[in-house]
């Protein structure tokens, strides 16, 4: 599989809502980070796309575009349209994602996306008043890794 194909793979899988295909795409020693989450490293990065399957109830539509590669590096844009758990509100959020491969396999991921418009959007007036500040970006980290914490126990 090229590695083009192993992106197209990862974000079909994604678009299926088969996330231990997409945990399958990942390198052993992956490493993810996302301004969501943090960084997130091996089989937490492979159980965040675990958890986040579970948890849209088959709600997340996702898009992807311009997937592009080489023998080390990829890149692709997509967009997730849910609804925010906490909150009850839709979220369109558009990602751009930056891969890096070894063996055959994605070892580093990458997801960058504005993360005031995603807490306008996902969070609401708080969200547009706070979101572009880092307390909220971490305040959303520590919320998230929390979550993927008490689904791994």
């Amino acid at each position: 599989m090229t590695h083009t194909e192993l992106i197209t793979h990862f974000y079909t899988s994604f678009a299926a809502g088969d996330a231990e295909a997409m945990a399958a795409c990942y390198h052993d020693d992956i490493v993810f980070s996302d301004p969501a989450f943090g960084t997130l490293k091996g089989e937490d990065a492979q159980n965040m796309w675990r958890m986040l399957m579970e948890r849209s109830k088959g709600e997340l539509k996702i898009n992807f575009s311009d997937v592009t590669a080489n023998e080390k590096t990829g890149s692709a844009n997509w967009r997730a349209d849910y609804t925010f758990g906490q909150t009850g509100r839709r979220v369109i959020n558009h990602i751009a994602a930056e891969f890096e491969f070894a063996d055959g396999k994605i070892i580093r991921h990458t997801d960058s996306f504005n993360m005031w418009k995603w807490s306008r959007q996902a969070l609401g007036f708080k969200g547009l008043l706070l979101g572009w500040t880092p307390i909220v970006q971490k305040a959303v980290q520590k919320q998230t890794n929390k979550l993927l914490k008490s689904y791994t126990q």
